[in-house]
């Protein structure tokens, strides 16, 4: 052991620390062995080698693939939100035509009676000069809007159209057949508005039957 000397002896310079076996005299333990590491680490570093770590060398996500994924997802985000777009844009189109119909059905069904009124006076020869302008003015701006009639005679009677008013047997028709029309039908697109009132006339329940040939049998 070296111990300082007393009072004014001359000084020695500082002890020596013997290592043994990674180990100094006062036993803490070297720090050689961790510095030798942190150097060969900065080394490696400098020389563009990637630090190996956990003792697994798997590959890195190439910084040129990653790209190209994300902008592939981002592509399919766009074309599935544009898609959706054109089926919300659609279905406001048809409910907007949906409801103008309906709000033009509404309207022209209330004027039916008056172009009735003009319709029968005007077979009774009573709308003349002015008038008849103002009857062909009304029939074309309603016809413009829409408004449709229906009914003529020869028509085969269709009970979802056509409202029998009168019916008779004769072996001069083939099927039921519409042979006068009493009040014209109006319709709106697929809005029907009113049935058309018609004389009906059917053939015999003999003539009904048709043969597999396309032939009546009697």
């Amino acid at each position: 052991m070296n111990r300082p000397t007393d009072g004014g002896g001359p000084r020695r310079g500082p002890s020596l620390e013997i290592v043994r076996d990674g180990r100094r005299s006062g036993g803490s333990p070297a720090t050689f062995p961790a510095r030798a590491d942190r150097r060969e680490e900065r080394t490696e570093r400098a020389a563009g080698a990637p630090p190996v770590r956990g003792g697994t060398d798997a590959p890195q996500p190439s910084r040129q693939e990653s790209p190209g994924a994300e902008l592939r997802e981002r592509t399919a985000d766009l074309q599935r939100l544009k898609a959706e777009y054109d089926n919300y844009r659609k279905r406001v189109r048809r409910d907007r035509l949906a409801v103008r119909e309906i709000a033009v059905a509404n309207v022209l069904g209330k004027l039916l009676p008056v172009l009735d009124a003009v319709t029968e006076a005007t077979g009774q020869g009573e709308v003349t000069g002015g008038f008849e302008r103002v009857a062909e003015e009304l029939r074309s701006e309603l016809a413009a809007l829409g408004l449709e009639s229906f009914g003529t005679v020869g028509d085969s009677f269709d009970p979802f159209v056509h409202e029998a008013v009168s019916y008779r047997c004769t072996d001069a028709v083939e099927r039921p057949t519409c042979t006068e029309i009493l009040r014209p039908g109006y319709r709106v697109g697929d809005h029907l508005l009113r049935p058309a009132q018609v004389a009906v006339a059917e053939p015999p329940a003999g003539l009904r039957e048709a043969g597999g040939d396309g032939g009546m049998r009697v």
